[in-house]
């Protein structure tokens, strides 16, 4: 039987009023807080389930979540143990694949936590910033339309005078338009290659010839440039712990399964054959 969070609700509600023992103890994971059909809970499994309720839940005060939760797995022990021998395989195979999943989870989480150190994390940030030159930025405008004659008409208009922006929102397709062509600020590699090298080669206040890019063409303006200084290390420290994380993740996997004895049986299954649920129902 799947627990649902409706059946959590109900079972935390119906006991809310219920208070919790009056004498505190001094007490452990392994403390029994009760013995289903000889089957002990221990306050250990109460902890674990309560850190795996819905959000909503976990806000709820301490003493209802400790009657709830104990109630929740007396009831949920007493309606597994009802089964008896009576388990389907997928049941007993799904328990396998979660019980695999959780201590392969553990593994990885134990070699993150000792691979994200701030040590680390600072060894990361010199490694991309410390001899890093100031890369320019650019702030430009585009007025995008479909077609080259469109555009050679607007720069036709550009050079005799016309406001950029008025033309932007006026003429171009793009969802800068509205911004008058607007693009903020920006840096290299963060354009499609013939865009860039347009903004590239003007000097501030210049426009472009009409571009072709796979989005259409354009004609681009180019409002000032500026020097990028490197990030600070707070700035950027989600993005290197995100990196560590990958890398040692990337590390423990390929060490494991180098060392591992995995053996796959010549045999032909037809690949289709991982849809029969009917396989795992008994």
């Amino acid at each position: 039987m799947r627990m649902t969070n409706k059946t959590w609700a109900a079972g935390l509600i119906s006991l809310a009023l219920s208070t919790v023992p009056a004498a505190a103890q001094d007490v452990t994971a392994d403390t029994v807080v009760a013995t289903v059909g000889g089957k002990d809970i221990t306050l250990g499994h109460m902890i674990v389930a309560r850190n795996a309720l819905p959000p909503q839940y976990q806000q709820l005060e301490a003493q209802v979540l400790f009657q709830g939760v104990l109630d929740q797995l007396v009831q949920q022990t007493a309606l597994a143990q009802s089964l008896g021998d009576e388990v389907t395989t997928a049941t007993k195979l799904s328990i396998d694949n979660q019980t695999s999943g959780l201590l392969a989870g553990e593994a990885l989480g134990k070699a993150i936590q000792a691979a994200v150190t701030e040590e680390a994390v600072q060894a990361a940030y010199d490694a991309r910033f410390a001899d890093a030159e100031p890369e320019t930025e650019f702030r430009a405008a585009h007025i995008l339309v479909e077609t080259e004659d469109e555009a050679k008409a607007l720069k036709q208009e550009l050079d005799g005078g016309a406001d950029f922006a008025a033309l932007a929102r006026e003429k171009s397709t793009g969802p800068s338009g509205p911004n008058g062509g607007d693009l903020g600020w920006f840096g290299k590699g963060m354009m499609v290659p013939e865009f860039e090298a347009a903004v590239i080669a003007l000097e501030p206040g210049q426009i472009s010839e009409p571009v072709q890019t796979q989005f259409g063409w354009h004609v681009v303006k180019l409002d000032e440039t500026r020097l990028a200084e490197a990030p600070t290390l707070d700035e950027v420290r989600q993005e290197l712990v995100a990196e560590i994380e990958g890398a040692t993740i990337d590390a423990v996997v390929t060490e494991v399964m180098e060392s591992a004895e995995v053996v796959r049986p010549e045999v032909e299954i037809d690949p289709a054959s991982i849809n029969n649920l009917d396989l795992v129902a008994e």
